[in-house]
């Protein structure tokens, strides 16, 4: 199983996709370390993540705790305070650090509204890299204003030795945001075919599959069903600030239960967490991002090994790409069957000033009223 600690919603950046800076946490409020040291070891991937995890002052401290619980130990960073996370890398130099890039300097400075971001994430990738980090690269949302620049993207993440994670546009209770489309599926879509193409010409497995996760990608921003049916809160769950957990950060109504009141085997067996799978089974949202995706790729029997049906795809269009000929992508993704959605404009936050609300503590409200948007739709 897959977990994601959100350990606070404080975040340094403002971006246009994600308004979880403008909903920030009390640091007293924030799920503890003692409330951690109750979560069971033998996690495949845990992250780290935020808002900005390098904004908890405790932060070495807590990776000490969930670092032996898991085979892969991921912090999830905006890149912009690196010099925080040397420490860390030196003690636990295979700890897998992503910073959050969104194309060129530019563009990503922009979008996430951070003034010199992109050259601090790029020293910071490099500061981490000295300091003997041996998994780091970039993460990429891939949104209209940043689709055309992805390939280069990829490609500055190889020359700096690094790799990149993609995603795309989407809603999420996570975000306080349940407003973000896009403004032209098609051509963000397509603008993912170069980078698969890349991915299989190269000579890293790894890459292999990620081209496979980003066909998942295509049929997302297209608005069609996903890949693979979706296994959250048994393959993958979250722990919000308020240590409630979930069975995905989307949907604000599959609660699992509260790490804080709760053992991890109560929570995970309880009448509320079955009932909430239920609702999984029930879900049409089609989201596919790298938690949700990365789980329901793997075997069910070999957890380590994939599927039969991406393994197929990889090794397919590996041959085709070996031999010189094009990805049929026309075989996979239907381009005459596009989801419709409302015109939202997004606005870079850049050089503004914007009032921040601090969310409401813990034990005076419900999760319902943390997360007031309530509904959050992916199609």
């Amino acid at each position: 199983m897959d977990l994601t600690v959100i350990s606070t919603f404080r975040c340094n950046s403002r971006c246009q996709m994600c308004y979880i800076w403008k909903n920030p946490t009390e640091p007293k409020d924030e799920v503890s370390i003692e409330t951690l040291s109750k979560l069971p070891g033998g996690f495949d991937n845990l992250n780290l993540s935020g808002g900005e995890p390098t904004l908890r002052k405790d932060l070495p401290e807590l990776v000490d705790e969930l670092y032996p619980k898991a085979r892969i130990m991921e912090i999830s960073s905006n890149g912009l305070h690196p010099e925080r996370l040397v420490p860390i890398i030196k003690r636990y130099p295979d700890i897998k650090v992503r910073f959050s890039v969104e194309g060129d300097e530019a563009t990503s400075n922009a979008i996430r509204g951070e003034k010199d971001g992109f050259q601090t994430k790029l020293a910071g990738i490099r500061m981490l890299r000295e300091a003997g980090g041996t998994d780091l690269g970039f993460a990429m949302v891939i949104q209209d204003e940043n689709a055309e620049q992805l390939v280069k993207v990829y490609e500055m993440a190889r020359r700096e030795g690094v790799e990149l994670a993609t995603s795309t546009l989407h809603n999420a209770w996570q975000f306080y945001k349940n407003d973000n489309y896009f403004y032209n599926r098609t051509r963000v879509a397509k603008e993912v075919e170069a980078l698969i193409t890349a991915m299989l010409r190269t000579n890293k497995i790894k890459n292999w599959f990620r081209a496979y996760l980003n066909l998942g990608l295509i049929e997302k921003i297209l608005g069609h069903d996903r890949l693979i049916p979706c296994t959250a809160g048994r393959d993958f769950a979250f722990v919000d600030p308020w240590s409630d957990v979930w069975a995905c950060n989307v949907r604000s109504d599959l609660p699992l239960g509260n790490l804080a009141r709760q053992g991890w085997d109560e929570i995970m067996n309880s009448d509320q967490t079955r009932a909430s799978l239920k609702k999984v089974d029930a879900c049409t949202q089609n989201c596919w991002m790298v938690t949700t995706a990365r789980t329901a790729m793997r075997s069910r029997l070999a957890p380590q090994l994939p599927k039969f049906s991406p393994l197929a795809w990889v090794v397919m269009n590996k041959l085709r790409v070996s031999l010189g000929k094009n990805v049929d992508f026309a075989a996979y993704i239907n381009y005459r069957e596009v989801k419709e959605s409302p015109l939202v404009p997004r606005k870079s936050f850049l050089g503004q000033k914007v009032k921040n609300e601090i969310v409401v503590q813990r034990g005076l409200v419900t999760p319902a009223q943390h997360y007031p948007l309530a509904e959050f739709v992916n199609r």
